[in-house]
């Protein structure tokens, strides 16, 4: 099996990089126009601005639509690049606001070959970072950038988010669980909950679906918090690893979905502007909005179903990979399945603390009540979580913690040291999962989907068609919030056009349903993308094999999706 494994592993490279060549020699890119609706308002000088990020920003000129060299039009004769990129234009349909004009491009199918070379060597290899090196390699050969390391590696690590990403998941997190395994804490609050509270594998699990529900804020700060607090409890119950996961990853951004108290309604308001549409004119009409079709987030709210229902021991809905898991870590005690490969290394998963060291559980619970407090603090006062300020606080008492109680400054060092080893390679995955990401957006791999949507459809079947098409992109560029940002500029026109051209009864309902859809497709597409950055989180910190963790979840989270996509389709049907 290693041999075929490693023939076809081989074999999918070289295809790849084949088609790479083929499309940077022979194939030309196809542009396309974007709208992009901003709020904008003219100023006592008679200048147009808007607000981006709490600041004035003025619109030095505007053209018309007919003059631009961003026009559709002008782009269908192009033989080259645009002469600019973008444009503020007048559109006469539109209205008399100006529409910021820009200049995308594709190559057709082409765009989504190095996110299908990544995922295809995924499930073939089962080695993350073979898959999502060779998928940043095929983009680069697409783009004819042939010094991967000068080219896309550094321009797309060297920026502020992928540093944050470093220092949190390399520096902060990996520190933290460094200290907990040095100091015994977490194996201690393992000992104390199962003592007081888990009394099996189903408290285990109820435990980690209602901190799932508490850490609302979604994506990887939920992930993190879960996986790191449950894990140790989790393994002493017999939990498998691909169910606590699960559990861990399909309470993180579905419960963000649903329970929208956090970042998501102030970042998905800004795409969805749409001209002349009343109950869109304001973003705190937009926000409204947003919670207005919190009702519809039927994916959403079946995910977190499902997690309770795996919770208590009902798995009819779960797939027969995720009950064979059950079975075989109820049966046999083992938590991974043969041959697995936890992208966790192995120090984290034992303890080493020093002979003359007492863990106690406290030492757990009061950096863990230190990192929530000032993550929901900094929300509350902010508007956005200071996550960096939560681990690094929690860290440091985590530190204090340890010298006080009188472990050397030897063995602390050495412990920050076994978390620094134990997260790196997860830190590179998700480095690379950064990349290819950025490769694919460059490549308008989600662009081309969008663009293979018709006007022409007819209004009950849109719901689904955003939803499936919003699931492919977020699938296969490993994140929703890019996606939203793919998504919903393009397709909240196109809800209004259609509710319009069909002359539905109730508009805002349509738009409602059909902007659930796109947010909820996106979830979907994230949450069991092997290159997203929650899933590898997810499998990371319960220490689950990552394709296992992939395998074992798509079976549940699919049937959630279908009784979605069903729902959709009626409510679209009764209720429009």
């Amino acid at each position: 099996m290693d041999k075929l494994q490693n023939k076809l592993t081989l074999l999918c490279i070289i295809l790849g990089l084949i088609g790479a060549l083929y499309v940077n020699l022979f194939v030309s890119a196809t542009w396309v126009e974007s709208k992009v609706q901003y709020q904008t308002y003219q100023t006592e000088q008679g200048q147009w601005a808007y607000i981006s990020r709490g600041k004035e920003v003025i619109i030095d000129a505007v053209a018309n639509y007919a003059d631009s060299p961003v026009a559709q039009h002008k782009l269908d004769v192009l033989t080259s690049e645009p002469e600019i990129k973008q444009q503020w234009v007048f559109i006469p349909e539109l209205g008399k606001s100006p529409v910021l004009l820009k200049a995308d491009y594709h190559f057709e199918v082409w765009s989504l070959l190095p996110a299908f070379i990544a995922i295809a060597l995924c499930l073939i290899s089962r080695e993350p970072l073979i898959a999502l090196f060779s998928g940043i390699v095929v983009g680069g050969f697409m783009l004819g950038k042939f010094d991967i390391g000068h080219d896309v590696l550094i321009p797309n690590l060297a920026t502020t988010d992928a540093a944050s990403i470093l220092i949190l998941y390399l520096w902060l997190l990996g520190g933290l669980m460094g200290i907990w395994a040095k100091t015994g804490a977490a194996q201690a609050f393992a000992q104390m909950m199962s003592e007081r509270f888990v009394t099996g594998p189903r408290s285990a699990k109820l435990v980690t679906w209602m901190l799932g529900v508490l850490f609302f804020q979604g994506g990887t700060m939920s992930t993190v918090l879960v996986g790191t607090t449950v894990k140790p409890m989790a393994d002493k119950a017999n939990v498998s690893h691909e169910e606590l996961s699960y559990i861990v990853d399909s309470t993180a951004s579905p419960i963000a979905a649903v329970i929208a108290f956090n970042a998501w309604p102030a970042y998905i308001q800004a795409f969805i502007f749409v001209p002349g549409v009343a109950f869109l004119a304001t973003e705190a009409d937009r926000i409204a909005f947003f919670f207005s079709s919190i009702p519809f987030s039927f994916y959403g709210i079946f995910a977190v179903i499902g997690t309770l229902l795996l919770s208590l021991e009902f798995t009819v809905f779960s797939g027969a990979p995720l009950r064979k898991a059950i079975s075989r870590a109820r049966l046999t005690g083992q938590l991974d399945a043969p041959g697995a490969s936890p992208i966790s290394a192995k120090e984290l998963r034992e303890t080493s603390v020093p002979d003359n060291y007492r863990p106690h559980w406290m030492e757990f619970v009061i950096p863990l009540i230190c990192l929530i407090g000032i993550a929901v603090v900094t929300f509350l006062s902010t508007g956005s979580p200071q996550i960096h300020w939560a681990f690094a606080g929690a860290l440091f008492i985590a530190i204090i913690f340890a010298l006080g109680k009188g472990m050397q400054i030897r063995e602390m060092l050495n412990g920050l040291g076994i978390g620094w080893k134990g997260v790196v390679v997860a830190s590179i995955i998700l480095m690379l999962a950064i990349t290819i990401g950025a490769i694919s957006k460059q490549l308008g791999g989600g662009i081309y989907l969008v663009d293979l949507l018709g006007e022409e459809l007819p209004f009950w079947i849109l719901p689904v068609v955003l939803q499936l098409l919003t699931m492919i992109i977020a699938f296969s560029t490993g994140t929703s919030w890019g996606t939203y940002a793919i998504a919903f500029p393009l397709a909240m026109p196109l809800m209004w056009e259609i509710a319009q051209n069909e002359m539905l009864t109730n508009p805002e309902v349509f738009m409602l349903i059909c902007f659930a859809a796109v947010l909820n497709g996106s979830v979907y597409g994230d949450q069991c993308s092997p290159i997203s950055d929650t899933t590898i989180l997810s499998s990371m910190t319960t220490g689950c094999d990552l394709m296992d963790h992939v395998k074992t979840q798509i079976v549940p989270a699919t049937f959630a999706a279908t009784i979605a996509g069903i729902l959709w389709t009626l409510c679209a049907l009764l209720m429009s």
